[in-house]
């Protein structure tokens, strides 16, 4: 039965809220359903503790209890338009249709009441007309600076008469009819008023929030809102024009060819770096992008949002798209407006008739105006970055050059790391001629290095990769190069895989084994080649005798080594949960990453990704040997005479592995022993 209600519940929430008609009913009437319990027409609000702020509630904040990063308490209060009776549950009333000016006591706008009566506007507000009244709350007069407050009471004839005209229009305007980025003419000279109506349901009239709204009268409408709002005559770049404090800004906007954009029709939105913001930037930095046409252009409009955000209209962080073609995160923190978590803005909703601005302490510097010094220095690739420097390669890396970096992780590096002239012939060897993109390599592309080395590209399923480092974050795309973080140093391939065996003295048993068996030649074919390589350990941990006589047989030690082998390129970097790989003779191999550490067939890599120019070379410190078949339960039931056993690899090999496997238990049991 409670199932039932909850499904009964949420059909009606979703039916609802679909059969809304704009955002703004849409949390209208969740808010109705939040608070039906307590009655007909009640509405759960919610406030954000310690302020005087509500907001109807939409499905995440009501789960979350957070706006702005702030907890909020729920609140049951009359929706627009009723009223509560006495000894009745809920707002079962409609409120009593009267004019506007007696609708203004009623909405909470007494001070608006107030004033309309001292600028001489209650006779038209009482009288006969149809018009919408954009009032302000009494928390919003309150709030009016002293200075422009004494201004208007002084002069109501005309100055508090013509603030009073600005907030109405001379129609009815229902919330439904307050589109995103309408206009309306006011009553002030044809004025318009700013509509913005955004998709969490909040609704702005020249970025003031509408707090009360449908409140019917009469002869109008009367909405309340949280603030006293001004004309709005000059478009956003009169604002940068005329203000001193954007006098760097200005001159940017002229050099990049912005001006007439910011002056064209629109509904922008400027986060105007002040003076002090670009002084804050080297020098060096600032003279270069300044200076450079393009890296000028993307680092404006990367302060430039393609759609109008008043402050009011933030409820969360949200991401909004740049006109540079990246995106910000807009959020708040209080009654802070922040920038990708930044509370970096210092005047909000400076209102234009194309656009708002809000003013910023700091530039925000795109990727894409970054040197390749720039991009690695402001990531988690400090260590490499400082590597860089001190092999020499700040010129490349901070000049003009079409480059890609290949910048291992911090944690690729080991503490104490020193220059040598290994090192920096190393780290040439990151840098690709080339400027790239990961979207565009493929399986078995070459890039050209400046060290004069070809790299191979390896695509797996979970894992793009070059030789043996694997991309692990998204590309850095700067000014003229990218950046590609890394999981490993890079290392470079040194010779086939004959030659990778030959030059380590842990494979020195494996190289005799493969000449022993006539495999020589193989591993210096193009192939390409895995090889699991047993060290001299794992050979060693063997019975002498079992060892010698393998040894003496090439064909079964060929199929050992076989099984070791495989006619692909397998990084640790692509191996996952269930990597299979077939070898070049017997059943699959399985692999699988656990803490760091390859495994195949349950036997750990003691050192993975010994890159050869015809494949890889993986240590291994134990032969690999068959898994046991996996019997489903099928296979458990059926007769014994029906199994048969799968032995591509050989009986005789099968029953050599059989006799390591005995080999290696009974030496483990006399150490426990």
């Amino acid at each position: 039965m409670q199932h039932l209600t909850l499904l009964t519940l949420a059909l009606t929430l979703i039916a609802t809220i679909c059969l809304a008609k704009s955002p703004y009913q849409s949390v209208l009437q969740h808010s109705r359903i939040r608070g039906r319990q307590h009655g007909p027409n009640v509405c759960a609000m919610q406030k954000i503790q310690g302020t005087d702020k509500k907001y109807f509630t939409n499905c995440k904040q009501w789960y979350h209890r957070k706006i702005c990063g702030k907890p909020t308490v729920i609140s049951y209060e009359c929706c627009p338009g009723y009223e509560k009776l006495p000894g009745e549950k809920g707002c079962p009333a409609a409120l009593p249709l009267v004019n506007i000016y007696n609708t203004l006591g009623v909405a909470g706008a007494a001070t608006t009441k107030m004033y309309s009566e001292r600028a001489q506007l209650r006779e038209e507000i009482e009288g006969p007309g149809s018009f919408t009244f954009f009032a302000p709350s009494n928390q919003a007069w309150a709030a009016l600076p002293n200075e422009i407050l004494d201004a208007l009471v002084s002069n109501v004839n005309i100055e508090l008469l013509n603030a009073l005209h600005y907030h109405m229009v001379n129609r009815r305007l229902t919330s439904e009819d307050l589109k995103h980025g309408s206009a309306f003419p006011s009553m002030y000279q044809d004025f318009n008023v700013h509509i913005h109506h955004y998709p969490n349901g909040i609704v702005t009239v020249n970025c003031a929030r509408l707090v009360k709204t449908d409140q019917h009268a009469t002869n109008g409408i009367v909405h309340v809102v949280d603030r006293v709002i001004t004309a709005v005559t000059n478009d956003v770049h009169a604002f940068i024009d005329t203000d001193d404090d954007l006098e760097t800004l200005r001159t940017a906007v002229a050099a990049a060819g912005l001006t007439q954009m910011l002056e064209s029709d629109g509904h922008y939105t400027v986060f105007a770096p002040t003076n002090e913001a670009f002084e804050k930037i080297p020098p060096e930095m600032l003279n270069r992008i300044l200076g450079d046409p393009v890296a000028l252009k993307d680092l404006l409009n990367y302060h430039i949002l393609k759609n109008m955000q008043c402050a009011e209209s933030i409820t969360s962080g949200t991401p909004l798209e740049t006109l540079q073609g990246t995106v910000l995160e807009v959020g708040c923190d209080g009654a802070d407006m922040t920038l990708n978590g930044k509370a970096i803005i210092q005047k909000k909703d400076q209102l234009g008739t194309n656009g708002v601005i809000h003013y910023i302490n700091e530039l925000l510097i795109p990727d894409s105006a970054k040197t390749l010094l720039e991009l690695a220095q402001g990531s988690a690739v400090t260590t490499a970055t400082k590597l860089f420097v001190d092999a020499g390669l700040s010129s490349h890396l901070s000049g003009s050059e079409a480059l890609t970096i290949l910048a291992p992780q911090n944690e690729a590096f080991k503490e104490g790391v020193t220059m040598t002239g290994e090192l920096k012939k190393l780290l040439k060897n990151h840098i690709l001629k080339e400027q790239l993109s990961s979207r565009s390599l493929y399986y078995g592309q070459e890039l050209e290095t400046l060290g004069g080395i070809k790299l191979r590209v390896f695509v797996y399923r979970n894992s793009l990769c070059i030789e043996n480092s694997c991309i692990v974050a998204h590309d850095k795309t700067g000014r003229f190069g990218t950046m590609f973080t890394v999981d490993k140093v890079l290392t470079p391939p040194m010779g086939t895989i004959m030659d990778v065996l030959k030059a380590d003295n842990r494979f020195s048993l494996l190289v005799g084994a493969i000449q022993t068996a006539g495999l020589t030649e193989l591993m210096n074919q193009a192939g390409p080649y895995t090889v699991f390589a047993p060290t001299n350990d794992a050979f060693s941990a063997l019975p002498k005798a079992d060892l010698n006589k393998l040894m003496r047989n090439p064909q079964e030690l060929a199929s050992v080594l076989k099984y070791h082998m495989a006619k692909e390129i397998l990084v640790s970097g692509g191996v996952g949960s269930h990597t299979r790989l077939k070898p070049l003779q017997g059943d699959k191999l399985e692999l699988n990453m656990r803490n760091q550490t390859v495994y195949i067939n349950k036997v750990p890599v003691v050192e993975a990704d010994l890159m050869a120019t015809n494949g890889v070379v993986h240590a291994v410190g134990a032969i690999i040997k068959p898994l046991p078949p996996k019997v489903d339960r099928e296979q458990a039931d059926a007769p014994i005479s029906s199994m048969r056993t799968d032995s591509r690899i050989g009986v005789k090999n099968d029953d050599l592995f059989q006799k390591v496997r005995k080999s290696l238990s009974s030496r483990t049991m006399t150490r426990v022993q």
